[in-house]
């Protein structure tokens, strides 16, 4: 059995009090009652919604090792026999032992900020580190403020490469972060107008995306999108903060990683990227100009890592998007295929933008149809109706015949548009996930997204349901 830590390591970086006999170690860390695997410990956080000492009990049924609870509850757990850490603040002891996990691991790390494409980009750089060594990355989205402790808590002594995805919806969150994570190389894919409703302009988007560089190590790396109109603002923030070393990628002339050309596909992109004085032909195997573009901030984040450039290139041609961010199925309908892409997880206006470039070089069979099945983005505040509205531009701009909308916002996008585009609009997404089950059809290319509040993922779900899929391409990263 392989610990990741012994018990008096816990109790040292955490300042934490036995309470019990401990056992000599564990084998992971988990804040989840009901996922948790014998060996491991509990951390009971009191999050916003639930307190995780309520589930104590589930987490030693499920094989918990110890559990790490706070002094104020210990009272009330004194019934359980199974040895605990106490600390004064559970939040804060995982934030202490994530810190502890940097300080003893020789890892390079690369943390991944930006208003799209954060999780993309840090599942692109697992794919293209792993060949060069051992790669610990943050799961699904942990990015927030019990995600990235609970990653780095998690990250294994002799790991080579961390690849950490930082996120915030509001200024001062990440500049918490990157100190824990303190990177090596910091990455902004890009600055758009996400979580807009918390913000007075996209100015204030990049300044708190720039607090990304508070965390850097000295000596280290900052990579930025030339294409992006935030750059010189992100190059002065980072120079601001002592960061001498910065990088860029993108169509720009003066980009040290350039997209020299982009030719898409349905299914995948071939690119061009020009870089250490020589143009080299890449293959990803997703289509889409901004994955790409995310492309070739990987690329550079590999070859400033001294990581293997070949091999990273090589594993770019077996990527495919994420469940929720671009996951593309064929189901099989009984008179032909329905191609349905899964872009359900997150929208903001620029993820809207490529998602609905992806859906436009699709290649809809027979007589079918490519349909833009939308709702709302979030976070939008005094920005939602002129944000929703201006969809109407690239759905036309795509040619896009049919859009399928529901949600409240979305009425300003149903207004927009002309009447040669087909139009449904219905209030709930209840409603939307009948309508859609029922009017697909063969050839259709059906492409699903909206912020995850919406809830369009039950789309998706139905779709699945009534329809079997094709396994025999599925790819993921």
């Amino acid at each position: 059995m392989t610990l990741l830590w012994t018990a008096r390591e816990m109790v040292v970086a955490m300042g934490g009090r036995p309470f019990g006999n401990l056992p000599e170690g564990v084998t992971g860390i988990s804040i989840d009652s009901r996922t948790i695997t014998p060996g491991e410990a509990f951390f009971a956080i009191k999050g916003d919604r639930v307190d995780g000492h309520n589930y104590a009990s589930i987490a030693i049924a499920n094989g918990a090792a110890l559990l790490v609870v706070s002094e104020a509850k210990l009272p009330a757990l004194g019934r359980l026999t199974i040895p605990m850490i106490v600390v004064e603040d559970v939040l804060v002891g995982l934030q202490k032992l994530g810190m502890a996990a940097r300080d003893r691991t020789p890892a390079t790390v690369i943390a991944v900020t930006g208003s799209v494409g954060k999780t993309t980009t840090k599942e692109m750089l697992r794919a293209t580190l792993e060949p060069s060594g051992k790669v610990h990355a943050s799961v699904a989205s942990f990015n927030n403020h019990w995600g990235v402790p609970l990653t780095l808590a998690r990250m294994p002594i002799d790991t080579r490469y961390g690849v950490f995805e930082l996120g915030m919806n509001h200024s001062g969150e990440l500049g918490p972060l990157s100190r824990m994570v303190r990177p090596d190389v910091a990455v902004i894919t890009t600055i758009a107008p996400a979580h807009l409703g918390n913000f007075a302009s996209v100015d204030e988007i990049a300044d708190a995306k720039a607090e990304i560089f508070e965390g850097v190590v000295n000596g280290g790396d900052a990579i930025l999108n030339r294409d992006n109109p935030y750059y010189e603002r992100l190059e002065q923030a980072a120079l601001a903060q002592g960061i001498e070393n910065i990088h860029s990628f993108g169509q720009h002339a003066k980009a040290e990683f350039r997209l020299a050309e982009f030719d898409g596909a349905a299914e995948l992109s071939t690119v061009w990227v020009s870089f250490g004085g020589e143009t080299r032909e890449v293959t990803i195997g997703a289509p889409g100009r901004h994955l790409a573009e995310n492309a070739m901030a990987v690329l550079a984040a590999v070859s400033l890592v001294g990581a293997d450039i070949d091999a990273a290139i090589e594993a770019l041609a077996n990527l495919a998007p994420v469940k929720g961010r671009g996951e593309r199925h064929r189901l099989q309908m009984p008179d032909g295929i329905l191609t349905l892409i899964d872009e359900s997880y997150n929208a903001n206006p620029a993820s809207m933008r490529a998602a609905i470039a992806v859906l436009a070089s699709a290649q809809p069979t027979s007589e079918g149809r490519r349909i833009a099945v939308l709702g709302d983005m979030l976070e939008m505040g005094e920005f939602a109706p002129s944000v929703h509205a201006e969809l109407a531009g690239p759905l036309l701009a795509a040619g896009i015949e049919h859009v399928w909308l529901a949600g409240p916002e979305m009425v300003a996008l149903r207004d927009a548009l002309p009447e040669t585009v087909h139009v449904v609009y219905l209030e709930t997404t209840e409603e939307l996930v009948n309508f859609v089950t029922a009017e697909v059809r063969a050839g259709d290319v059906v492409m699903v997204k909206s912020s995850l509040g919406i809830g369009f993922g039950k789309i998706v779900s139905a779709l699945l349901d009534k329809h079997p899929a094709f396994t025999d391409t599925e790819r993921h990263f």
